[in-house]
């Protein structure tokens, strides 16, 4: 496992106010900017288009992961719409993982009914599906390492140079790891998306999303989209994202702890049917995690062999894990994935993947490990 120190710094943003020498930036709420003179408009004239605070965690993000700019939108989903929005036309080919997350999930599959574009769902880490869904060409190619909610690891420098050599565009989605634990513009990826919502923000507070790309150009051009289409984040999002980056490693190590600790004791659970994490040597994408992330993340998936009763029972019981949607924030999280993330895909779709009835996925925070394994413990001990 690598252990090289991520580039994240905690002063990220701060100290950039010459005005006053604020050292967190004010938060400039102002929607419109007024011209120097006629024809002489300012860097800003309106703030759809652009913003100071937005500028700054812009900036922010790009040299967190390497690259040549950011567009922070308003939701992780308005993200990956404005990129399939500017690079897709009609006929043209997505592919996509068969395991992604449900609501790009439904993005992909309702858009392309609409003739909007051509989506093939596949399953990633199977190289001979792998090269004949590249072999007809795509425009675009998503990649989740790790998958929503399985946790599948795909080789992203390979996908990446094989995207290359087919003339697709690489999209890497790294809402599960960060840039603290995983760079995928260094493994090759034209442009890395996030859900700012998860752990770039890590509060629970926020909903935005992010578009980092490689090429000042594309930079150029998404820039031109978020503004055409409208959406582009808020000040005040801005601001609190900006907040949440500054404890951003702390956060990930601590709940990278606990999920570790998690997984082992969920081992010596009977009815504990398959626990889905990278860090197991059994796992699918191991070896790729060892070799292009720096750490196996916070995020993980088990399937209990109980019928949905046991289940609910299960849920009920929990006091320290919260039934929920989302992940990535500072308190653990559990939820059903058949019913709650990934619900808006049919469960035929939801049995290709691999996503049975009973899985459940977890969101570790950073709570005290002891206490988080005795609100398991507890939750066992009743059925």
């Amino acid at each position: 496992m690598k252990r090289k120190q991520a580039t994240i710094s905690v002063h990220s943003g701060l100290n950039n106010d010459e005005q006053y020498g604020c050292v967190v930036p004010p938060i400039h709420l102002s929607t419109t900017y007024n011209f120097l003179n006629f024809k002489e408009p300012r860097l800003h004239d309106y703030s759809r288009r652009g913003n100071p605070t937005r500028d700054i965690v812009q900036q922010a993000l790009a040299e967190l992961e390497g690259g040549a700019g950011a567009i922070l939108t308003n939701t992780g989903m308005s993200a990956i719409h404005m990129v399939t929005t500017m690079f897709l036309k009609p006929g043209d080919l997505l592919i996509s993982p068969h395991d992604c997350y449900g609501g790009s999930y439904r993005l992909f599959d309702s858009l392309s009914k609409r003739g909007l574009y051509r989506v093939k769902f596949i399953d990633q880490s199977n190289q001979s599906a792998l090269n004949i869904a590249l072999a007809e060409k795509p425009k675009l190619i998503l990649v989740e390492s790790p998958s929503n909610p399985l946790l599948r690891v795909v080789d992203i420098m390979s996908i990446c140079r094989a995207a290359r050599e087919a003339g697709t565009i690489s999209i890497v989605d790294n809402t599960f790891l960060s840039p603290v634990l995983q760079n995928p513009l260094a493994l090759g990826a034209d442009l890395v998306i996030h859900s700012c919502t998860k752990y770039l923000n890590g509060h629970s507070d926020v909903v935005a999303g992010a578009v980092i790309a490689k090429d000042p150009m594309v930079v150029s051009e998404l820039v031109w989209w978020s503004n055409n289409i409208g959406v582009t984040s808020a000040a005040f999002d801005s601001y609190l994202l900006l907040r949440g980056l500054r404890t951003l490693v702390p956060r990930m190590e601590a709940a990278q702890r606990n999920a570790l600790l998690i997984v082992e004791y969920l081992k010596t659970q009977p009815l504990v049917k398959k626990i889905y994490h990278p860090s197991l040597p059994d796992h699918i994408g191991h070896e790729y995690a060892v070799r292009q992330q720096r750490g196996f993340g916070a995020m993980l998936s088990f399937e209990l062999n109980v019928n949905e009763t046991s289940l609910c029972n299960f849920l009920k019981a929990l006091k320290l894990f919260t039934l929920a949607e989302s992940l990535g924030g500072v308190e653990s999280l559990i939820s059903h994935t058949a019913t709650m993330t990934h619900a808006g895909m049919s469960k035929e779709a939801r049995t290709t993947a691999g996503i049975s009835e009973t899985l459940l996925r977890i969101s570790t925070g950073i709570e005290d490990y002891e206490d988080l394994i005795a609100d398991l413990d507890n939750a066992f001990c009743i059925l």
